[in-house]
């Protein structure tokens, strides 16, 4: 089955590559235009086409892509003037830091909710974290971020401002890892870890939020479901305690469908929050994304979009493999 699995990266890479590279160039704007002064000739025009490698016809250029994708050359950005695969390569370990603290607190936190309200159904906790869980779901995460900052940024003065993983000024540790907490670890420099720390309390928490909603609302359907199951009723006749019934029996049959959730939720995250990045001047993948957007970088886009795809497929298949230990019927 994993093998199977495995083998499906290949035509949907292919066919992730392929529309985005026409969609981009068809619909996006012409990026001569970012390079060529107003009062440029034709010829001047022409030239800088030919310098980012935009002068031949479109399936000339695609085939050119794809013989660069199979030496893994993701060209080179025109924004940057680096190799996408290494701008994004540096940019890695900032989204997956944050993505990394924004999914720890939304499983930790939106999970335990989703129980609460499931075996307090139709009282007042099950209306406080339907209510919770519902603006989480409604409000967007942009909003929520600005909030966040306005609160204990502008107002409070409790936690840092939104400048990127350090604040201004402020020498990151020698490169280990990429991860700032483990690099600054590793060299000793507690101060650094603890501003980096801070630096993260807004955005993960942001990112946490709107994690926990989803996962919060898809556990506790789940639960309610299972909690009215026969196997439920037989464990409570046998006298087993609460904590047994609802964790152990409940819990465990309950977390396919959350699992599954946190496929996606977990590509998301890590693909780059666009948006969320761009607020809180994150480097990260998000902010990468964006700028190639709004300087029509076809080859940063694409570079983006297929890592992106690729994480969601990989994402998937890990849900696969945790059904295989969840699910005792899927290794029958």
């Amino acid at each position: 089955m994993i093998l199977q699995r495995l083998l499906w990266v290949l035509p949907v890479a292919f066919g992730v590559v392929t529309i985005t590279f026409f969609a981009a160039r068809v619909l996006g704007g012409d990026p001569t235009e970012l390079y060529a002064p107003p009062e440029a000739t034709d010829e001047l025009r022409a030239q800088i086409r030919a310098q980012l490698g935009l002068a031949d016809p479109l399936w000339k250029q695609y085939l050119a892509y794809l013989a660069a994708l199979a030496r893994f050359d993701f060209g080179t950005s025109f924004t940057t003037g680096e190799s996408v695969g290494a701008d994004l390569s540096a940019r890695l370990p900032a989204t997956l830091e944050l993505g990394l603290v924004g999914l720890v607190i939304g499983i930790l936190a939106g999970i335990p909710l989703g129980v609460l309200a499931a075996v307090n159904r139709e009282r007042w906790p099950d209306f406080l974290v339907r209510g919770v869980t519902l603006s989480g779901m409604a409000l967007p995460q942009f909003w929520i971020g600005l909030v966040l900052i306005s609160i204990f940024f502008v107002q409070l003065r409790l936690l840092p401002g939104p400048v990127g993983r350090l604040p201004i000024g402020v020498a990151p540790p020698p490169p280990v890892t990429g991860f700032l907490l483990l690099d600054a670890a590793f060299a000793g420099d507690w101060v650094l870890w603890r501003m980096a720390a801070m630096q993260l309390v807004l955005p993960g928490v942001t990112l946490g939020l709107t994690t926990l909603a989803t996962v919060a609302r898809v556990t506790r359907a789940a639960m309610v479901e299972a909690l009215q199951s026969d196997y439920i009723r037989t464990a409570i006749a046998m006298g087993h305690g609460r904590g047994m019934v609802w964790f152990r029996y409940g819990l465990r049959n309950a977390l396919l469908p959350v699992v599954t959730l946190l496929g996606g939720v977990a590509g998301h995250i890590f693909g780059g929050a666009v948006l969320l990045e761009s607020i809180f001047g994150w480097p990260g993948l998000g902010q990468y994304a964006l700028q190639a957007i709004d300087h029509s970088d076809f080859a940063a886009l694409q570079g983006f979009v297929l890592y992106a795809s690729l994480l969601y497929v990989l994402a998937f298949l890990l849900v696969d493999i945790l059904y295989l230990l969840i699910d005792p019927r899927m290794r029958a």
